[in-house]
């Protein structure tokens, strides 16, 4: 099995790490979660003694599995990539990053714009971050259907279950963030934009 990425590449794989991971580090400080399995990993990092790194690469394993089954050895090699780097950065930041004051709705509208850029950059280089994402490019890729509206409809159930946990304004918020993200993804981001949908287009369109 041969894994071949280019610098553009992993610069660009680096990017939606660092940037996924600094969106972590916004939503978790101001108590608040998002969708998909980065959503449940912080909404069970309240309530079980268990930081989100770990959390969130346990939860991620059986997606990262679909990813090899039905995505090919490279696209699922690279998200491994992804969600290894999200877990350990992240952990990294929360650590080293606190803040003195942060407003939730501040906290929403830059955690959603750091997570949706960091998760167009990982897009659009042939890999996910893991999770429900994995499942929404292969829906679009299959049937056209966006993978940010896809990601929004799981995160209603994502957002009913922190509804037990969260306060009424803190799940305000923490919509408002993942409303951010997915209508960044659905703007600005198309499968044939990576290498997902049409082989070598990714290479020959950003070079």
């Amino acid at each position: 099995m041969k894994l071949s990425m280019s610098v553009f590449d992993l610069q660009g794989l680096a990017f939606g790490i660092g940037m996924t991971s600094l969106s972590v580090v916004f939503l978790k400080s101001a108590g608040l979660v998002t969708g998909q399995t980065a959503g449940i990993a912080l909404l069970l990092s309240y309530v079980l003694p268990l930081d989100f790194g770990p959390l969130f690469f346990v939860i991620g394993i059986p997606f990262l599995i679909l990813a090899w089954v039905k995505r090919g050895s490279a696209f699922a090699i690279r998200t491994i990539i992804a969600v290894v780097g999200i877990s350990l950065v992240s952990q990294f930041l929360l650590s080293i990053i606190s803040f003195e004051r942060l407003d939730a709705p501040m906290a929403a509208v830059l955690g959603g714009m750091c997570s949706g850029m960091g998760l167009i950059a990982i897009f659009r280089h042939n890999a996910s971050a893991g999770g429900m994402t994995i499942l929404g490019i292969i829906l679009e890729q299959k049937t056209g259907f966006k993978a940010g509206w896809f990601q929004l409809s799981v995160d209603a159930v994502v957002f009913l279950a922190a509804a037990f946990v969260l306060s009424p304004g803190q799940l305000v918020y923490s919509f408002l963030g993942a409303l951010i993200t997915n209508l960044a993804i659905v703007w600005n981001f198309d499968v044939a934009q990576s290498n997902t949908g049409r082989p070598g287009y990714g290479r020959s369109a950003n070079r």
